[in-house]
């Protein structure tokens, strides 16, 4: 077990990151919104293998979220993520205030353009500029050598890579594989929302990208074909409302019609009030 400090301000965390540079330590950082599960506990294990410390991040960031009553919903357990990042080895967990991160006179918004126009983009406006915004200011805090995001938010993934780049951050984006349930459920801190019923059903999500992968197996290479199958798979459970689903190029998140190189099948489904997302990334044999 690791030394563990919980800081809260941005001060704190300035002045521990600098005491570890003289050391000559690199920096890894998880931002999460906390309601941990294994999935995020993945990156915090492939943030240790890459650096000296690891610093984790816990803030349901208001910004992000495009109904209220979506953020009033979003499970918070403090005390037993604290105890679960402690057993994990991270080094230190930054807990800040909505003010904290968003002074009074707070004016700036960060826009990835074209990347944030499809899937959740065209769904949740404005929650993309929160994703990139928050994600700015908590890279000025840390400065990180590494950070790690998980792949089960491939469109998340995809715009804070652009924002890296674009604005020259110095950070190195790792990437964490999709974390998932027995039955194939993505693990998500969302998953904790639904019912047993709704629960069971679920794993439809699952099976319907799995059905994806075994049509380009057998050579399925249109768009429409693919998406027409899974969604006729997630379609068989009574209480899966399908709010998108597309076929997209993973690094411009555009829509494509053939699928000539790896591409990304990513969904979102509504079961009862709880939206869950998966994607799978489809590679046809070339072979």
């Amino acid at each position: 077990m690791t030394d563990f400090t919980v800081l809260r301000t941005a001060e704190q965390v300035g002045k521990l990151v600098v005491k570890w540079r003289k050391a000559g330590m690199r920096i890894g950082f998880v931002p999460t919104m906390g309601a941990l599960h294994k999935g995020h506990l993945s990156l915090v294990s492939l943030a240790l293998g890459e650096t000296d410390r690891v610093i984790v991040s816990i803030f349901v960031n208001p910004a992000q979220f495009d109904r209220g009553d979506d953020l009033e919903s979003y499970p918070g357990t403090c005390d037993e993520d604290l105890m679960k990042l402690d057993d994990a080895g991270a080094h230190c967990v930054f807990l800040p205030s909505a003010d904290e991160i968003y002074p009074e006179g707070f004016s700036t918004s960060v826009h990835v353009s074209g990347l944030t126009d499809t899937l959740c983009g065209k769904y949740r406006p404005g929650h993309f500029d929160g994703v990139a915004t928050v994600c700015a200011v908590l890279f000025d805090i840390v400065r990180p050598d590494i950070a790690v995001f998980g792949r089960k938010d491939a469109q998340q993934l995809a715009v804070v890579r652009r924002m890296v780049d674009d604005l020259r951050l110095g950070v190195e984006v790792l990437v964490g594989e999709i974390v998932r349930e027995p039955d194939g459920l993505a693990m998500s801190s969302r998953n904790s929302n639904l019912n047993p019923e709704e629960r069971v059903q679920s794993a439809v999500i699952h099976g319907g990208l799995s059905k994806a992968s075994e049509l380009v197996a057998e050579g399925v290479r249109d768009a429409d074909r693919i998406c027409d199958a899974v969604r006729e798979f997630i379609g068989m459970a009574p209480l899966a409302s399908i709010q998108y689903l597309g076929l997209v190029d993973p690094e411009t998140m555009m829509h494509v019609e053939k699928l000539n190189a790896p591409g990304l099948l990513a969904v979102a489904v509504y079961f009862g009030n709880t939206r869950l997302i998966d994607n799978v990334i489809l590679k046809p044999d070339r072979s």
